[in-house]
């Protein structure tokens, strides 16, 4: 469980936080683990009564302290350049995985714990993101907590295709997008995984650009289908 660095800070949203801004959060954990991540609010936030919630996992090259590499890519990098974006309708959240570690499911689903309970969070409206070691780590949550997530969007990842086949995977819809030519993730990695998510019964396809390398996500993030395909989803 994460608690916050501040103990005077009551679980109330902070009154420093700006709907339409990306903020800066750090928090301490029990196990022990320290997190900073990148908080956005929707510009509507005040107004509405609870909004989907966009988690993102970077790669391997933004592990570390300096929280500012978090916005080398995706969502964070859309947020911060300041242009109209449709992740902006999303309460997003973008965590910096410490140095020499992986994603850990057991740290994210107890940061998602702690926004549901401060954040005008919709419950059935929470899906993930990443890339390359961030799309290991999408994989890595939905086989562990496949109810817990509305959609999933792992970008040049993989998983244990083992695993994927033990898991409920008609919980939660996947769309994977690889590039056929990535040096780092074989293409070989996100096909195992969706077609043992398939044979599973689950809802996963597989978008494979045919001359990308291992930057499949560029593309991605900036398609606004992408976005639509993520609100048109909620669990149960």
């Amino acid at each position: 469980m994460f608690t916050f660095s501040d103990p005077s800070e009551s679980p109330q949203l902070s009154q420093s936080l700006i709907p339409g801004s990306l903020e800066r959060r750090d928090w301490k954990g029990t196990i022990p683990t320290r997190l900073s991540y990148w908080l956005h609010l929707p510009p509507d936030y005040a107004a509405r009564e609870s909004c989907p919630l966009l988690l993102f996992l970077h790669g391997a090259g933004e592990r570390g302290e300096d929280l500012e590499k978090v916005k080398a890519h995706g969502p964070p990098k859309l947020l911060a350049s300041g242009r109209p974006t449709p992740c902006s309708q999303f309460i997003v959240v973008a965590p910096q995985c410490p140095t020499d570690q992986y994603w850990s499911v057991e740290t994210l689903l107890a940061l998602l714990d702690d926004l549901e309970r401060e954040l005008k969070v919709d419950r059935s409206r929470i899906s993930v993101t990443g890339l390359s070691m961030g799309g290991y780590g999408v994989w890595a949550l939905v086989t562990s907590q496949p109810r817990r997530f509305a959609a999933a969007v792992p970008i040049c990842g993989g998983g244990s295709p083992i695993l994927a086949r033990l898991t409920p995977a008609k919980e939660v819809p996947v769309w994977a997008f690889h590039g056929a030519r990535d040096p780092v993730v074989p293409l070989r990695a996100s096909e195992e995984m969706v077609k043992a998510w398939q044979d599973q019964g689950g809802d996963a396809k597989l978008t494979v650009y045919p001359e990308a390398g291992h930057d499949s996500w560029t593309e991605t993030y900036a398609n606004p289908e992408l976005y639509r395909w993520l609100l048109d989803h909620r669990r149960g």
